[in-house]
């Protein structure tokens, strides 16, 4: 399974950064990982100039999971079984798109093949990268048996 990381923008913050480093090595074990980041402007139509560069950076035929505060939220283990089926439906690509302050256009939600909301809480982009990132691992030590979850 190959997972790709749509996001806007660099993490900045070193401490979450070193996080991030930490789960994309803990998950590669997994599943092989990248980024594609988008970079980050300002301008007049925001959501629809980063939906248009997120868009790009999604390959045909590969499957769109959007994070979004009006996605589905699940539990840890839910989210294990979610991605258990995403396999035995030989999904072979998933692209994981968080977009910009502004959240996502709706040609990027119009794309999606699944939504996500990671909390009813709102998070900094850069902060939900790393608990989606964490949360990616700890479905895969649920799917194992590993005690990380525990």
């Amino acid at each position: 399974m190959r997972f790709t990381f749509v996001w806007v923008g660099k993490t900045r913050n070193k401490h979450l950064l070193a996080l991030q480093e930490d789960y994309f090595t803990r998950l590669s074990r997994f599943a092989e990982c990248s980024v594609a980041e988008v970079r980050e402007f300002a301008s007049v139509n925001l959501r629809e100039d980063e939906g248009k560069r997120i868009l790009e950076k999604l390959r045909p035929g590969t499957f769109v999971c959007v994070l979004d505060e009006k996605g589905m939220q699940e539990t840890s283990h839910a989210f294990a079984d979610r991605l258990k089926g995403w396999q035995e439906r030989s999904i072979r690509e998933i692209a994981f798109v968080i977009g910009g302050a502004e959240g996502v256009s709706a040609a990027v939600a119009e794309r999606a093949d699944h939504t996500l909301s990671l909390s009813f809480l709102t998070f900094t982009h850069e902060m939900a990268r790393v608990f989606l990132l964490e949360q990616l691992y700890r479905a895969f030590t649920i799917l194992k048996g590993f005690p990380y979850q525990k």
